[in-house]
């Protein structure tokens, strides 16, 4: 009983360092999923400012683009290119923070099944050497049992020489 006691309280503390150890990796991949959105935030910026850089036109009263607002739509697209790949290789570490802890946790599982199966294995050479002991000890038992009924009758013989050795002592005396 005692070991499936300190069995649970095994299981109940590895339980609780894989809890802590998800902690961290759950706070890194917040992290990182934070900056994926603020990312993907700030190219819906960049792209606000480029629809708007489409409608701007400072050529000629207004009616065509300048090549310097040209110039400007560009260099804006080019900013939401960078984010773009950005926001991939951000995307790319977030789907590999993810991977790891998928391994991480096939890992454990794989430790915590051999630990288990070790446990079993313990369990099961315990209770067999409990049942062989048991046997060992009903057969004490039953030949202790044997050994003091000799006893017993060796002691009743004694008393009864003796009362005999008593009763002819006192037939020689008188």
């Amino acid at each position: 009983m005692q070991l499936l006691q300190r069995f649970s309280l095994l299981i109940l503390f590895l339980t609780s360092l894989s809890a802590f150890g998800q902690n961290a990796d759950s706070t890194s991949y917040e992290a990182q999923r934070l900056r994926v959105n603020k990312l993907i935030e700030d190219r819906k910026v960049k792209f606000s400012e480029y629809d708007l850089s489409l409608e701007k036109k400072t050529a000629i009263f207004g009616l065509f683009k300048s090549k310097d607002d040209m110039q400007k739509t560009v260099d804006i697209l080019k900013n939401i290119v960078i984010t773009d790949n950005n926001i991939f290789l951000e995307t790319r570490r977030l789907i590999n923070i993810k991977d790891d802890e998928k391994q991480k946790f096939q890992n454990l599982a794989v430790e915590y099944d051999k630990q288990v199966s070790a446990y079993i294995g313990t369990i099961n050479k315990l209770q067999k050497e409990n049942e062989k002991l048991k046997k060992e000890l009903e057969k004490i038992e039953g030949s202790d049992h044997n050994t003091n009924i000799f006893l017993y009758i060796a002691l009743a013989v004694i008393a009864v020489l003796g009362y005999l050795l008593f009763q002819k002592q006192k037939i020689t005396k008188r």
